[in-house]
């Protein structure tokens, strides 16, 4: 695949998604606003997550995809100091008028505007499911860079090995791929990136979903394998 074929592909993806959660944003938020309050096992992943950034003396903490906010918000309440970036402006328009006390900005995962080890932590929550699997470690090399050595980086996504077309979600009509992952094949991609695998969570999943759920906290090592 030339550069120029990789890079189109990858930003009609991007396209695709921005659009959609710009379409469904308030309704996304309006839906699931309390999810975490029905998930222990998110919420002690979450939670050990910022642990470990905070006994390592905190700092900066990005929610990668943070939608409309609900994550990065549980993540202030525990103490981290966080802030949110979103690919859909509609997402951050909805995250800034709910949680107004917290930051967020429009980018992108792929290039994100933060200097090489500026962060303490990070979160991809669920924000990985849209990208191609060719695409994974494009974006496991930028969390790498604008996390400081030894910074602390957990991932949720769905468990799986196959892709699913959403039409419709959230009340509208949509048109995005849903891919989900084997755990083991993504801590690999993370540790060739240079991040090594701390803790695995796979949970069956619950009513309201179709598969397992897969959590991977990893730690940014000094280099790249």
């Amino acid at each position: 695949m030339t550069d120029h074929t990789h890079s189109h592909t990858a930003h009609r993806h991007l396209d695709a998604t921005r659009a959609s959660y710009d379409i469904v944003a308030d309704d996304y938020n309006a839906l699931l606003s309390s999810e975490l309050d029905r998930k222990p096992f998110d919420r002690a992943m979450l939670a050990a997550f910022a642990e470990r950034v905070l006994a390592d003396g905190g700092g900066r903490v990005a929610d990668l995809g943070c939608g409309p906010g609900r994550v990065t918000a549980h993540l202030s309440s525990l103490g981290l100091d966080a802030f949110g970036v979103d690919l859909s402006p509609g997402m951050v328009d909805v995250a800034r008028r709910t949680h107004p006390t917290l930051r967020f900005h429009v980018g992108s995962m792929t290039a994100l505007a933060l200097a090489d080890g500026e962060l303490a932590g990070a979160l991809a929550w669920y924000s990985i499911v849209h990208t191609p699997p060719e695409e994974l470690p494009v974006l496991f090399a930028e969390f790498h860079r604008v996390l400081a050595p030894g910074g602390h980086l957990l991932l949720a996504f769905k468990a799986g090995d196959d892709t699913v077309r959403l039409e419709h979600a959230y009340g509208h009509d949509l048109s995005l791929d849903v891919y989900r992952f084997p755990p083991g094949r993504v801590a690999g991609l993370l540790a060739r990136a240079g991040l090594m695998e701390v803790a695995r969570l796979e949970r069956a999943a619950d009513e309201a979903e179709k598969t397992p759920q897969a959590f991977l906290l990893v730690c940014k090592t000094s280099r790249k394998t």
